[in-house]
């Protein structure tokens, strides 16, 4: 990726007036377009009836995703893929416990995948490997004809990322993150209160992704997950604060990120662990105990997203909309503050009868009552949520997100239907890796976000999911 701080003249700056641009900004480069590809936009693929999977990764996340599988309708596990022979039988097991037939099974060689990406009888690959497979992977996939589904995060750098857009416009293939927590019963509803206008225009969002990974990083295969916070600063992770935000701003559905502005701390406590259990001294560990990032979007609406895997601190995503008429918040406490003008719409169900929450009297300081909570959480559940709500918590993952997830993606699979997640969103989601670390070695200068649709950024009006009428 080219690389350059371009200094806006007083000229350009009338021309952007409006825009939020600061007058010093590092652009980015955005590539041509190559001859004869078009853009993903609402792309839909022909419906497949019966969607053919190949599994590659079958460490961590890779078996679950298996066992779900188990239970969507319209699905044929027909292979599993990993370098080590005992997850390919862990999973063979699954299969077989869940009423399925063993699928081919590919095991001992780094390169075997590509095997199972060159069979006729696959329609979707999900890889669920490694971060630093990921791109090869899917690459050789879509060149293959398939479709693919990629663990977050898909892609760790600018070039990767056009990498898989380039791929997946030219070979007209679905790319899609597998971005589980825009599935969460909190955030699905949230979004659907923001599709309402519940909470009037949104003008700021934050989400983040704290977590500390103490008691995780031997479980990583290699210890891949601890070495690339060893050697890469910024954000590395910031997919599940950011994919919630940008579905419900809309984001390339109307409105685009234009710039971020990144810092970090200082590196403590991921260098003292490192340096503790891995015996040996990493005075340049890279990454910071704790990363921001702030974004401004073309509309003039603002994000903040934050990183943080090694302090002793709960659990917390952060997930928070802030708009001209209501508030809602998921981490530490769920709840929602809506401005009393919006009372007399919130009384009313769809035919204009009386409804049953009553939200007179709401303090300006505080969040409504839980009994109010619960009654706007149920009047505004998200259909999807209406849908697989009790199945999802039956079959799990992440307490039925990934359940939903992968139902999403087999339903609109099978359906003909735009995917929930496509290749842009991939993109922008992920571009905080290499754009954050760019920012902060240059002092917290601001960053140039690129249109990854090149030009279509406003040609859908508004982030919907896609449904068979």
């Amino acid at each position: 990726m080219k690389k350059f701080i371009y200094f806006i003249s007083a000229s350009m700056l009338a021309l952007c007036a409006g825009c939020g641009s600061p007058d010093s900004i590092i652009r980015t480069e955005v590539p041509e377009r190559p001859a004869g590809q078009q853009d993903m936009l609402g792309f839909a693929a022909p419906a497949i009836d019966t969607v053919r999977i190949g599994f590659i990764g079958l460490g961590m996340r890779g078996p679950g995703a298996v066992g779900r599988m188990c239970h969507i309708d319209g699905t044929e596990i027909v292979a599993l893929c990993d370098v080590e022979p005992a997850n390919v039988e862990k999973c063979q097991k699954i299969l077989v416990g869940n009423g399925r037939h063993e699928a081919a099974g590919y095991s001992g060689d780094e390169e075997v995948w590509k095997q199972l990406c060159e069979r006729d009888d696959i329609d979707l690959v999900y890889i669920a490997t490694d971060w630093k497979s990921h791109v090869m992977m899917a690459k050789y996939a879509m060149e293959h004809g398939k479709h693919v589904a990629i663990e977050v995060p898909a892609a760790m750098n600018m070039k990767e990322i056009w990498e898989l857009v380039n791929t997946s416009e030219r070979t007209r293939k679905h790319c899609m993150q597998l971005e589980n927590c825009v599935y969460d019963f909190f955030e699905l509803t949230t979004l659907n209160m923001a599709q309402h206008g519940l909470f009037g225009e949104i003008l700021h969002a934050e989400g983040a992704y704290i977590h500390n990974l103490e008691e995780y990083w031997d479980e990583y295969w290699h210890d891949w997950r601890l070495l690339y916070n060893r050697d890469h600063r910024g954000d590395v992770y910031p997919t599940h604060g950011l994919g919630p935000v940008c579905q419900a701003l809309d984001i390339h559905r109307g409105d685009k990120m234009n710039f971020l502005v990144s810092m970090d701390t200082k590196a403590v406590n991921g260098r003292e662990y490192y340096e503790k259990n891995r015996g040996e001294e990493a005075p340049d560990f890279r990454n910071g105990d704790h990363t921001m990032t702030m974004i401004r979007t073309e509309k003039g609406k603002t994000i903040m997203i934050q990183h943080d895997v090694v302090t002793p601190r709960p659990y917390n995503r952060l997930y928070q909309l802030t708009g001209t008429k209501g508030f809602a918040n998921k981490y530490p406490v769920e709840g929602y503050m809506i401005d009393a003008s919006m009372s007399d719409g919130l009384v009313q169900d769809g035919e204009g009868k009386s409804g049953e929450i009553d939200i007179e009297n709401l303090s300006a300081h505080d969040f409504v009552p839980e009994d109010v909570k619960k009654a706007l959480m149920e009047k505004y559940k998200h259909p999807i949520q209406k849908e697989l709500e009790n199945t999802a918590r039956k079959v799990g993952g992440h307490g039925g997100m990934d359940y939903i997830m992968d139902y999403r993606l087999i339903y609109c699979l099978r359906n003909g239907l735009p995917l929930d997640m496509d290749v842009y969103d991939l993109a922008e989601w992920c571009c905080l890796t290499e754009l954050s670390a760019i920012s902060i070695e240059n002092g917290s200068a601001p960053v140039e976000i690129p249109d990854f649709t090149r030009g279509g950024w406003d040609r859908i009006k508004g982030y919907r999911h896609a449904f068979v009428e």
